[in-house]
């Protein structure tokens, strides 16, 4: 196992994201002003959207969503910081056993005419984030969708791409990884410290045979 981030180049990784949403929001000058999420103002109803939210999903996206709150302020986004389960959407459900564990969806607000940023952990084949995609849109029609990763693993299967990314690890990248390694990035209080580690083929392996 080789550790690529913890401790303060983990907190970093985490500023990087948010100084990347922060200049997004800036630039489009739909900031909400007030901090309020309540109002038809600040909803985005009514008035063509426009406003912000911030959606995790889980198991760690979502802590990494409101560690982004905390550190840019939840009124950056109306107050509006959801949290999404994919179990239910994901491709491979078949394949993670009979009685998968689903979680809840907590979006307490209307996602249409929002500029929705979704944050996840790892992005790798890009399966992950279809499912979420589809099921925020069975819940609205967002203004558009900005996706948000600590880190790009590279493999993807399918045409999806970040907006902010902290750590690439995409091939040519300065950390590029090894054929068959696997990312994991590791969050309190899920995980017992924060961390990016990766495992490479034969530990794998290893480990399945243990």
């Amino acid at each position: 196992m080789r550790v690529l981030a913890d401790g303060d180049r983990f907190s970093k990784l985490i500023d990087s994201l948010c100084s990347g949403i922060d200049d997004a929001i800036a630039f489009s000058g739909d900031s909400d002003k007030s901090g309020g999420g309540n109002t038809e103002e600040n909803s985005g109803e009514g008035s063509g959207g426009g406003g912000w939210a911030l959606v995790g999903v889980r198991s760690r996206g979502d802590v990494l969503a409101q560690r982004i709150a905390d550190r840019l302020g939840a009124q950056r986004f109306g107050g509006r910081i959801g949290t999404l389960d994919i179990t239910l959407y994901r491709d491979d459900l078949s394949e993670i056993g009979h009685q998968p564990v689903v979680r809840t969806t907590e979006i307490d607000f209307a996602i249409d005419g929002l500029n929705v940023v979704l944050i996840d952990d790892v992005l790798m084949t890009g399966r992950s984030i279809r499912a979420a995609l589809q099921s925020l849109m069975d819940l609205g029609r967002p203004r558009r969708v900005w996706l948000g990763v600590l880190v790009d693993r590279g493999g993807r299967e399918l045409p999806i791409a970040p907006d902010f990314v902290s750590l690439d690890l995409t091939e040519g990248a300065t950390d590029e990884l090894e054929p068959g390694a696997k990312v994991q990035v590791m969050v309190t209080p899920t995980d017992a410290k924060d961390a990016v580690v990766v495992f490479d083929e034969g530990e794998r392996k290893g480990a399945k045979r243990g």
